[in-house]
């Protein structure tokens, strides 16, 4: 486990550390299941990596890191080795001169949250489908002690891996990554703030995610969830065919009155919704980091208010609440 040493000393040197009756044999079995894919592949390219002073970091808009003292070479070098690391979904980042211009503006996405999140100064927080751990950035802007990112992705902890190499030592020890689902997590209770954005419609159990939410969080604490959402009544939801917008992945989308209730039910307590919009072109779209196809793909081309197999286009909801 030499590759998630330092998180666990953080771990146990956090409020976190009964996490550690389960963590350290959870990754150790992660570990045998690697022998196969490209994981290795994307860690030796993460390993390849310049050293490089973090002259200058800014965790804004678009992550960055940058030094003066960068040539042509390093830069070309870097370059490459991020490019093997695409598709690159959640950001954008600017290391030391390349700007990886990602599928997602994930500005965007936190421009509608912080608003609403009131201070994470010196909390702890977890993020559940944490992605290429772009947001983790941006709670530490907002205040965190520590972040923490759980998310099953092996290329997503590759990307991670890379952007904290260029972080300064204080960034990269207070911003910690899993390779875990949250169902894989025990009942913490430690969390000041839980954040999950983009996951809940991937689960096949709606009711027992949020309750794996709840869970995370000490008492007091808050859920930021973010999530697609359809308009309708309390009683509506809606359950996709075979894809959602070309996502296979897609279970139950509920109208946000729906969304609500299930919260409540969930134990939660003054659950708001805080923002609710369509998704746009500009917010995700194709980009030499991600090539493949994106959102103008997956609309009908003569009704953009629709997805290409006929339902509502993508609409997202932020809902704030408490246990």
């Amino acid at each position: 486990m030499q590759l998630f040493k330092e998180d666990l000393v953080a771990v146990a040197q956090s409020p976190l550390h009964h996490w550690l009756t389960e963590l350290p044999a959870q990754l150790a079995a992660w570990e045998k299941e690697q022998q196969h894919g490209e994981l290795h592949k994307w860690l030796r390219c993460v390993a390849q990596l310049p050293k490089l002073p973090a002259e200058q970091v800014a965790l804004s808009d678009t992550v960055q890191v940058t030094s003066a003292a960068v040539s042509e070479g390093e830069q070309n070098r870097i370059r490459g080795l991020l490019q093997q690391l695409t598709p690159w979904r959640k950001g954008p980042f600017h290391l030391h001169g390349v700007t990886i211009d990602t599928e997602w503006r994930s500005d965007f996405k936190w421009q509608r949250v912080a608003p609403h999140i009131g201070d994470l100064s010196g909390q702890q927080v977890l993020d559940v489908g944490c992605g290429s751990g772009y947001h983790l950035w941006r709670m530490l802007e907002s205040g965190a002690q520590q972040v923490w990112g759980v998310d099953p992705g092996q290329l997503f902890m590759a990307q991670f891996l890379a952007v904290r190499h260029f972080m300064p030592a204080e960034l990269q020890q207070r911003a910690h990554w899993f390779p875990v689902g949250v169902e894989d997590l025990p009942e913490l209770k430690a969390f000041d703030t839980v954040f999950s954005m983009g996951v809940l419609y991937h689960r096949r159990s709606p009711i027992d995610f949020l309750t794996q939410l709840k869970a995370q969080l000490k008492p007091g604490g808050q859920l930021v969830l973010e999530t697609l959402v359809v308009e309708g009544d309390i009683n509506t939801v809606l359950v996709p065919g075979t894809t959602y917008a070309k996502m296979r992945n897609v279970w139950f989308i509920p109208s946000t009155a729906a969304l609500l209730h299930w919260m409540e039910r969930c134990g939660f307590k003054s659950a708001k919704v805080v923002d609710e919009s369509l998704t746009s072109v500009e917010e995700q779209r194709a980009t030499e980091w991600m090539t493949g196809q994106s959102l103008a793909d997956f609309l009908d081309p003569n009704d953009a208010t629709k997805t290409i197999e006929g339902f509502p286009a993508p609409r997202r909801a932020v809902v704030i609440a408490t246990i």
